[in-house]
């Protein structure tokens, strides 16, 4: 009977196809087990891991047991299980605490046999250490150790002896020492300046007390005789803090630059980082100065941002000859860009070339892109979506799907283990041609792992497949709440689509979590309580709670989605500032000049999702032939 019941197992999940058998059983059995790892219940564990013998996950409860107590006496089993899985996902958590145990446990030989390469500074020093006193050259180890002191940050104090022995060896030279105060200065830990001045040479000691004042405080670069001797350092120190000082405070940046420009003997790259610094800034802030900076940047600095600016920057002024004149300035290669494509196509007809302006924004409408949706709304022509489906076959998916961490991919996905998941996900396509991720991009759209299908086709560069792109997930729920709401249903779609690209456990740097990116406290005003991070990562409370959001802010600005867009991202005061600002300007012009890129950017991003997703839905609302028409 027992022999019976696991040939049925085995047949049950070696046949395993995502689409075809539902686990539920297996799943709840795996979910057991792992509860059990942690209640030190080893009777309960061991029945219900024999249930679980070709269940795609058991070696995951073979990982977390092994990880659990970690012990010297496991030692075999755990070399057994990394050399099983080595490179795959289930080798590193258990590696990395088996070689903390070792180094804990001065195991240096086991150490060494099981030591991978890693990010951790703790890991490299013991290797280091540990192969040094193995006899290996100094000269092999030694050289290696130079790029782990080189950080701006401190590193453990494992590493103290090896870094001793280094310089020692006098691989500490005056030029890494400075290499080292750079990179704390600039984004590093600055509270590690004044020890690395310490290590400086008396003459070059005030120095190091300069960058660390000038990064606690770029206004210090405005006190007379700081820089005294004008030399290469000082030059660097003040590149760093006049770059800084230009978004506090400008024209005291703009004075200080021009007064020790020539004294400090700043180099023409120096000049020319300054420059296009200066222009970023001025133009951000709309400040008068900002057109003549604008266009001395240098070609070779003219990157995208400051071709972003020296439009919108004319665009402010709302003149056509002006806007025509400045567009065609522009070199060549930037002729390429739809940006410039649309906005030099409207300027000719609003300086009476018509005909040709109209002929560009026609071949403009065919693409899709927030550009080409623009310019068939100002033409109101149909837009055109470029749609091409990938073809694939259910035996490709099939054969592609018996891959063992395709398998524990698809299962850790629905057990809602969705970081586990996206790591297996990753190593699985680590081991595909091109032609085979995108068939695994259409299983995970079958599987409604939307967010993996979304990467996947960008990762590839096959953004034609406007299903898989644009999926409507999560669609019971972002159809039900904007409707009681009363709020396009295309526009929820949107802004999930561009907050979290449907990840239910999103979670952004700045605390925004779930689907559509909401903020503890932004849900605690919504809710009128505290709102706990597991509430938020439900998606149908995130969309809730999202979809309520996008109402209040489209009524703040009385329907105008453009703005509430805007408000979503970079906050309601923010925007009703640029919006006062910006009063009567033709809202495509206004989008150009929202002062922070991550909000431009979003903008355009959620109005051409806007218009994709309309049309999905079967909505004919005229999105952009509105957007082009409408002023602030």
């Amino acid at each position: 009977m027992f022999l019976k019941n696991v040939l049925f197992v085995f047949i049950l999940l070696s046949s395993f196809i995502v689409n075809a058998v539902e686990n539920t059983a297996f799943r709840k059995m795996y979910l057991d087990a792992e509860k059990q790892i942690w209640l030190s219940k080893p009777d309960e564990f061991k029945k219900l891991y024999q249930q679980l013998h070709y269940y795609p996950l058991q070696p995951y409860l073979d990982q977390q047991r092994l990880m659990h107590k970690i012990s010297i006496t496991d030692g075999k089993e755990i070399t057994t299980f990394l050399d099983k899985y080595q490179g795959t996902p289930l080798d590193w958590p258990l590696r990395k605490k088996w070689l903390e145990y070792l180094i804990d446990n001065k195991q240096e030989s086991l150490f060494l046999y099981h030591y991978k390469s890693s990010s951790s500074a703790t890991l490299n020093c013991a290797y280091y250490r540990y192969s040094l006193k193995k006899g290996v050259a100094e000269k092999t180890i030694l050289p290696k150790v130079t790029k782990l002191w080189t950080v701006g940050k401190s590193q453990p104090k494992i590493c103290d002896p090896l870094f001793k022995k280094w310089q020692k060896a006098g691989y500490r030279t005056e030029s890494i020492i400075w290499e080292r105060i750079g990179k704390a200065a600039d984004g590093g830990e600055h509270t590690l300046l004044p020890y690395l001045t310490t290590l400086l040479p008396n003459s070059q000691k005030y120095l190091g007390s300069l960058w660390h004042k000038v990064r606690r405080n770029p206004a210090y670069i405005l006190r007379s005789n700081v820089f005294k001797k004008f030399n290469e350092r000082e030059a660097e120190i003040f590149t760093y803090g006049v770059k800084r000082l230009i978004w506090r405070e400008p024209d005291k940046a703009i004075d200080i630059f021009t007064k020790l420009k020539t004294k400090l003997k700043l180099t023409s790259v120096q000049q020319k980082e300054i420059t296009q610094s200066f222009a970023l800034s001025l133009a951000n802030k709309n400040h008068p100065k900002a057109q003549k900076w604008l266009h001395m940047v240098d070609e070779d600095f003219l990157n995208e941002s400051v071709v972003q600016w020296r439009i919108a920057d004319v665009l402010r002024k709302q003149n056509w000859e002006l806007i025509l004149r400045e567009l065609e300035s522009f070199p060549k290669a930037l002729h390429q860009t739809k940006q410039w494509q649309y906005w030099h196509s409207r300027s000719l007809i609003e300086t009476n070339n018509k005909e040709q302006g109209v002929a560009a924004l026609k071949q403009l409408a065919n693409t899709r892109h927030y550009y080409g949706f623009l310019a068939a709304g100002y033409l109101n022509i149909p837009f055109n979506l470029q749609d091409e489906p990938i073809k694939t076959t259910e035996i490709e998916k099939n054969t592609l799907l018996q891959h063992s961490a395709a398998k524990r991919a698809f299962e850790l996905f629905h057990i809602g283990k969705y970081s586990d998941a996206r790591k297996e996900w990753n190593y699985w396509l680590s081991q595909l041609n091109d032609h085979d991720k995108l068939i695994a991009s259409t299983i995970s759209y079958d599987e409604k792992w939307f967010d993996r299908a979304i990467f996947t086709l960008s990762k590839v560069g096959y953004l034609n497949d406007v299903d898989l792109r644009f999926p409507l997930a999560f669609h019971k729920n972002i159809t039900k709440y904007s409707k009681k709401n009363n709020i396009d249903p295309a526009w929820a779609f949107a802004i999930a689509r561009r907050e979290s690209s449907f990840m239910p456990d999103a979670n952004s740097g700045v605390g925004a979590k779930g689907l559509m990116q909401i903020m503890l406290g932004t849900a605690k005003q919504l809710e009128r309580k505290r709102v706990s991070t597991k509430y938020l990562l439900n998606a149908k409370n995130n969309i809730k709670l999202g979809t309520k959001y996008l109402k209040i802010l489209s009524d703040q600005y009385k329907g105008n989605n453009v703005l509430a867009t805007a408000s979503y991202n970079a906050g309601p005061h923010r925007v009703k500032k640029w919006a006062k600002e910006a009063k009567g300007m033709p809202i495509d012009m206004w989008i150009e000049t929202i002062p922070f890129k991550e909000t431009r950017e979003y903008v355009k991003s959620v109005m051409a999702y806007q218009q994709i997703y309309q049309h999905k839905i079967g909505k004919k609302e005229p999105l952009f032939a509105d957007l082009v028409k409408n002023k602030i």
